[in-house]
């Protein structure tokens, strides 16, 4: 290859965007990653271009254990990709491209702050939400609800194993929102208590369901039976072309997942985080509606978007 793809790490600079900015998503970060490779890579062909582009796609998603929201950016690229790669040379592909991404890295904030914007009708004043781990969307939805002076209190999963709902809480107190980090296992003591569950969400499926930090389809479940609404805030370029049916059609499925153990002595502690599953998958039967960039969407509308984007 006549690339610069010998020299250029594209996962130890992925991982770097990352490190450095702890407000920049995987997508984000991927398509980031993927501006730079191309910048510095000199394909002399349309075909070399673009295989240079899909190896350094299968190495980020391989070298991240197929995230699935990274997925989603590298598939939005080279969607972009393909499309330019009918009409144009190998230059006017790549100074286009390099356009493009840089325009979606630089409104990826703007996407956030849309979901915001359509997501903080739905907070009212005197309500008690439950949101599940952390998420930046979620957290951006609340701040806007604070910045128009919307008195509310919130109850956060401490979601194990990393206990990211420690970090929401410690935002949310700095917000000056009353909360209180509760046990996962607590979820269904409290639920009665709560006017509505905000959940963000690692990747949006075809059908309309949900891939989120693991716990997420077992709180849909308890909101459904208590009646309670169940929403789910994304941006658009977390919609990803997957249709699973159940658990274990994730691409992030492994078979020792929960396996049983024929060892005399297991260490537990070490054991839980190493053999339980960290994503799972919430059908869109549990999902009242979607907070997107695009609008508020039910799991239907997805597809239509899906659709319009990949078919174009």
């Amino acid at each position: 290859m006549t690339a610069t793809s010998s020299t250029f790490d594209i996962v130890e600079y992925y991982t770097g965007l990352i490190n450095d900015d702890p407000s920049i998503s995987p997508p984000v970060a991927a398509v980031g990653s993927l501006v730079r490779l191309i910048e510095l890579q000199h394909a002399t062909t349309m075909l070399e271009f673009m295989m240079i582009t899909r190896s350094a796609c299968d190495k980020l998603k391989s070298a991240t254990h197929q995230s699935i929201s990274l997925s989603a950016g590298c598939d939005v690229f080279l969607k972009q990709m393909s499309r330019l790669s009918h009409t144009q040379s190998v230059e006017e592909c790549r100074a286009a491209l390099i356009r493009a991404g840089t325009e979606f890295v630089q409104n990826a904030g703007q996407c956030r702050d849309s979901v915001a914007e359509f997501g903080s009708p739905f907070v009212q004043d005197e309500q008690t939400i439950l949101v599940h781990s952390y998420s930046r969307v979620v957290m951006g939805l609340l701040e806007r609800a604070v910045k128009q002076n919307k008195r509310f209190q919130v109850y956060v999963t401490e979601s194990r194993p990393d206990q990211s709902g420690l970090r929401a809480a410690n935002e949310l107190i700095a917000m000056g929102v009353p909360c209180e980090v509760i046990l996962d296992a607590a979820v269904g003591y409290v639920m009665e208590k709560v006017d509505m569950v905000l959940v963000g969400a690692e990747g949006v499926v075809e059908s309309g369901g949900l891939i989120n930090k693991i716990g997420t389809y077992q709180l849909a479940i308890i909101a459904q039976a208590a009646k309670k609404p169940f929403y789910a805030l994304a941006e658009s370029f977390k919609f990803v072309r997957l249709y699973p049916l159940s658990q274990y059609d994730l691409p992030t499925y492994r078979s020792d997942i929960l396996a049983f153990k024929e060892k005399p002595k297991v260490d537990w502690a070490n054991e839980l985080v190493r053999s339980n599953p960290t994503l799972d998958y919430t059908p869109p039967g549990f999902i009242t509606l979607l907070f997107t960039d695009l609008g508020v969407l039910t799991p239907s509308g997805v597809s239509d978007e899906l659709i319009k984007f990949f078919l174009d």
